[in-house]
């Protein structure tokens, strides 16, 4: 059963608790300062996101894991839908986070774009410092918080929570994922990577819409992280050579990107195959905006 809580009212509930996660989480970070970066990303998933989700759907709904798709497990199509559109959208996407890290912005913002290079380098900075791997433990640990605990608790927040009580509102269906995606997209506040990953928010939210379950954006999202992270590693033990993944269909340098167009409509079909394919069997099954009558 629903609140009648209105919709600006659950969207604010949802952005104070995360508020409230995420001083909990700065102030625990500085007496954990010492426990290593991936505890404190840890720290940060649990406070920021993952309770602050569970919490808003509790408030809203009387079953907040059904209502948030968590409670079944994904199909087998789902999986081979997830690693298809990965492998195939690759070049398409590299090519879309080269396009975006070359944009600059017209000279009268150059105050601005200044400001942005600075926290996007900052951001690349950290970046390399949690995937600065070169042990199997620390790969293990590395693809457990880097890969999967951000993707559980980004997907939480951003699919499950936020997209999930956005459906029940007079917004379309895609109105709702574009919104969502460009807000987890500005979250991160990389913005020379921000069309790729909004991008990507786009493919995660309608795996959610279509599949009615949080665990196949949640695998996804966890491969997407977790394969950088399992590369940057292979990289740093001279297995494979420097931005070997990251090269793949960027074309040389006034060459025509075919690959990367290749790839393009390659994952538009993949897409419209998996949007039948996987409504049709979430339809087969209790629909997630009917279930919440008990």
């Amino acid at each position: 059963m629903k609140t009648n809580m209105k919709m600006g009212t659950r969207l604010l509930v949802l952005l104070v608790l995360m508020g409230v996660g995420l001083i909990f989480a700065s102030v625990l970070s500085i007496l954990l300062i010492k426990q290593g970066l991936l505890t404190l990303l840890t720290v940060q998933d649990l406070l920021a996101f993952i309770v602050p989700a569970i919490v808003a759907m509790a408030i809203f709904y009387r079953r907040p894991f059904h209502a948030m798709g968590l409670d079944r497990a994904p199909g087998w199509l789902s999986l081979v839908v997830i690693i298809l559109f990965y492998i195939v959208s690759l070049p398409a996407m590299n090519w879309l986070v080269s396009f975006n890290e070359a944009m600059s912005l017209p000279s009268w913002m150059g105050g601005l774009e200044s400001w942005m290079r600075e926290a996007e380098d900052a951001a690349a900075e950290a970046t390399q410092r949690i995937l600065d791997i070169n042990s199997a433990g620390m790969l293990a640990a590395s693809v457990f918080v880097v890969g999967f605990m951000a993707g559980l608790s980004e997907e939480m927040l951003f699919r499950g929570a936020m997209l999930r009580t956005m459906q029940d509102s007079r917004l379309g269906t895609h109105a709702v994922v574009w919104i969502v995606a460009i807000l987890f997209s500005a979250f991160h506040m990389q913005f020379y990577g921000f069309i790729p990953r909004m991008v990507l928010g786009l493919w995660l939210g309608y795996l959610f819409v279509w599949t009615r379950n949080l665990w196949v954006p949640i695998i996804a999202h966890t491969l997407n992280n977790s394969t950088v992270v399992v590369f940057s590693y292979l990289t740093n033990k001279g297995l494979v050579p420097e931005g070997f993944a990251d090269n793949i269909g960027i074309p040389a340098e006034g060459a025509l990107p075919w690959l990367a167009i290749v790839s393009f409509i390659a994952s538009i079909i993949i897409a419209a195959w998996a949007y039948r394919c996987l409504t049709s069997k979430a339809e087969a099954q209790d629909a997630i905006d009917v279930v919440d009558h008990c």
